[in-house]
């Protein structure tokens, strides 16, 4: 399995905002980086500056959102979707954006779950619970 460390997350970012910039080819990757990123302008500045990304640190306290890791979650909850895995999120994501009328916006919600579920995983010391992610999102999308 594909383990990128956090400079080469950063890297990604970075080469593919310079790469949109520029009219450069991009690989299906970041083409799909490409279209959070835009969603995000409030990131470009930070995916201007490599050497700024590279050295960043943010932390809860500073109160920034750190844009590696919020586009990194864009781009997870893709992939969950194109793969249906858990099974049953394609159908709770697209039931979730009908519903808010924005593909980007459940995009945050969904974020909000699979964020709880990964810090509830690390402060147990058990696996993620992939059926309370799901259903977490599934109570976002009926209500």
């Amino acid at each position: 399995m594909f383990q990128p460390s956090q400079n080469d997350v950063r890297r990604f970012f970075c080469d593919t905002y310079a790469r949109t910039q520029d009219g450069s080819v991009l690989d299906p990757m970041q083409a799909l980086a490409a279209r959070w990123v835009d969603e995000h302008p409030e990131y470009h500045a930070e995916l201007r500056d490599l050497d700024a990304a590279l050295a960043a640190v943010y932390t809860v306290q500073d109160g920034r959102t750190n844009p590696f890791l919020h586009l990194s979650m864009h781009l997870s909850i893709e992939e969950q979707v194109g793969i249906d895995q858990p099974t049953g999120i394609r159908q709770a994501v697209a039931l979730l954006a009908a519903r808010r009328q924005s593909l980007h916006e459940a995009h945050h919600e969904v974020m909000e779950c699979l964020g709880e579920m990964v810090w509830k995983s690390q402060r147990s010391g058990l696996p993620p619970d992939g059926e309370a992610y799901l259903e977490a999102v599934r109570q976002r999308a009926t209500r």
